[in-house]
């Protein structure tokens, strides 16, 4: 009889390991964020263009809202920190393949993405809304614009991507690669909207307000948070434990005043015509 229970409790023993190990789903080795203590450099993926999260300036230097999170992680973490520039849809490839170390470019945290990366606690909250040509003062919700002949452009690969082609069942969605040309399409009177976030085109109405104008009807609301590689949960933890303290804080409060509610810096980024 004992040597019975000893063998079922060696066969418990196995089963919890094993289940453990998939918990894990894999992840071996040192996490990221020790990865990135032990070089001493961080490299974040960024795609430029959606304003004003990402951005360049005049001289190329990478600012917005969301550098201001990465610096502030860097700091923390006493390291140099290094952006990469990447097409939106790009930048969950590259962190699988390790060409960066996280994400931090408004990217909505959503069930499919969490298939491939794992994500922080949300840092920003966002909306979708549409913006239209200036030309076309009757449109007043998307419900206007569903219809056959019309054009829905979408930055691909963006929430406002799968959101639109959810929505539209009579007009046409055109995938661009980033919201700048997205948007440009409709600004030139080539499409008869964008979908995109709100922070993003109330800025680009801000700079192009003679020709497009937003329409403030939110589609959808989400969460923005920071990507990591699939499972890592000590980086994940990290970063968590970090917004806990940083968001609503002095320096998170600063960012949000100069990029969301001045519009001082607009003339001194890098704008497309």
């Amino acid at each position: 009889m004992k040597k019975w229970a000893f063998i079922w409790i060696a066969l418990l023993l196995v089963m919890m390991t094993g289940c453990s190990q998939e918990a894990v789903g894999g992840v071996s080795g040192p996490s990221t964020i020790q990865k990135v203590v032990d070089k001493k450099k961080l490299v974040i993926g960024t795609s430029p263009g959606y304003f004003p999260f990402e951005m360049k300036d005049k001289e190329g230097k990478f600012v917005g809202y969301d550098m201001d999170l990465g610096r502030a992680i860097a700091d923390a973490l006493k390291v140099e920190v290094e952006f990469k520039e990447f097409e939106f849809s790009g930048l969950i490839p590259a962190l699988q393949t390790g060409d960066i170390d996280m994400v931090i470019s408004g990217v909505t945290i959503r069930g499919d993405r969490a298939l491939a990366v794992s994500f922080s606690d949300p840092y920003y909250s966002a909306g979708q809304v549409i913006m239209v040509p200036k030309k076309d003062g009757s449109t007043k919700t998307w419900q206007d614009l569903d219809q056959p002949g019309k054009k829905i452009t979408v930055s691909q690969g963006t929430t406002g991507a799968l959101l639109a082609k959810q929505l539209f069942k009579n007009a046409q969605v055109m995938d661009f690669d980033g919201f700048t040309n997205a948007a440009l399409a409709v600004k030139q009177g080539q499409a008869d909207a964008i979908v995109f976030d709100e922070p993003g085109i109330r800025v680009y109405e801000i700079l192009n307000g003679d020709s497009v104008r937003g329409v403030y009807d939110v589609l959808s609301s989400e969460n923005l948070g920071i990507a990591v590689p699939l499972n890592d949960h000590a980086t994940v933890q990290w970063l968590n434990s970090f917004l806990a303290s940083y968001r609503n804080g002095p320096a998170d409060q600063a960012s949000i005043h100069k990029w969301f509610k001045s519009n001082e810096w607009i003339n001194q980024v890098q704008q497309s015509n």
